[in-house]
């Protein structure tokens, strides 16, 4: 791969040449998709010559889209799946300052100005903006971190994924994963079944995002062996959780009193993570939060994190985003 200058008959052009044709396909994308990507969010125009792309446009956003390219091209060199994703993330992000070697135990130590990387069973995870980032770096480095921001933000899934990997490297003996059993509309009784039956349905996102990280099998037996525990928030009272990673999702949902009891749970060697959006609170009218009293509370003390994400944060489908900032502006 090589980057030819450009003459001053061509001021206005960068010319990127590429030496493997068959990875320029996959850089390109079908139907050259992924350059169509590239070209409306940085706000430039890519031209495809034989195994030269050619970017026109302003100096800044010229230089950007290069190193965006470059940047795709040698994740592709390395062997790894190009994802609509990944090239948002390059947009939004920028190409790191070194790529990061990923080897066996490293996780802890990969926080030097490089990519952030999560290695789960199945796949490597990366945060895909600069607050998931932040977000990743604040789980490996303190007992207690919060994530607070909208849905489609990734707070519940990164947090499962470190978790995933704290526990495959050692760092932790279980996973537990947690939430309120509130939700508009319908009470856990008038569900059929018995308890597991009435409870796993507001479990299932916390299914979602382990499956993702571990071999189906794998994740079942795990949870068999009680080794990786889903449940209510309820089922917390009267634990302490020593050795362990824990998550608590929809925190917005919890009572005061029940987000006392959960955080005060937190035994040796643990690590906790609460995540919630506070414009989805689901509790009864008048009864207050219990995110909102630990954000007023515990802001401020060593060894707990804050951590906000915004509509700009959110990786679901780009009208996800829209949807937010249009309530947030009417809110």
């Amino acid at each position: 791969m090589g980057l030819i200058p450009p003459t001053p008959a061509t001021a206005a052009e960068t010319l990127v040449e590429f030496s493997d044709n068959r990875l320029l396909i996959d850089l390109c994308g079908p139907f050259d998709s992924n350059l169509a990507r590239i070209e409306q969010g940085l706000e430039v125009q890519i031209l495809r010559r034989g195994n030269v792309l050619v970017v026109i446009g302003e100096p800044d956003a010229r230089a950007r889209a290069v190193e965006t390219l470059q940047a795709l091209y040698a994740r592709l060199e390395g062997g790894r799946a190009l994802e609509t994703g990944d090239i948002d993330a390059e947009i939004r992000m920028g190409p790191a300052e070194a790529e990061t070697g990923m080897r066996d135990g490293d996780q802890m130590e990969l926080f030097q100005g490089g990519r952030v990387e999560i290695k789960t069973r199945k796949k490597l995870i990366e945060p895909r903006t600069e607050a998931q980032k932040a977000y990743v770096k604040a789980l490996f480095s303190n007992e207690l971190a919060f994530g607070i921001g909208p849905a489609g933000t990734g707070k519940t899934y990164l947090a499962v994924a470190v978790g995933v990997n704290m526990f495959i490297e050692g760092h932790v003996d279980k996973i537990i994963l947690s939430r309120p059993a509130v939700e508009a509309g319908e009470k856990l009784g008038y569900l059929p079944g018995d308890m597991k039956d009435k409870v796993d349905p507001y479990m299932q996102p916390l299914y979602d995002a382990l499956n993702d990280f571990l071999p189906g099998k794998q994740a079942a037996k795990l949870i068999e062996e009680k080794r990786i525990e889903i449940a209510p928030l309820a089922f917390m009272r009267g634990r302490t959780l020593s050795n362990a990673f824990v998550v608590l999702d929809e925190a917005q949902n919890a009572t005061s009193m029940q987000m006392k009891m959960f955080l005060t749970r937190l035994g040796q060697n643990s690590r906790m993570v609460v995540t919630g959006d506070r414009t989805q609170v689901d509790l009864p009218r008048g009864v207050q939060s219990g995110l909102h009293d630990a954000e007023r509370l515990l802001k401020g003390i060593d060894r707990i994190a804050f951590n906000y994400f915004t509509a700009k944060d959110v990786v679901r489908h780009p009208l996800v985003a829209r949807i937010i900032e249009a309530y947030e502006a009417d809110a």
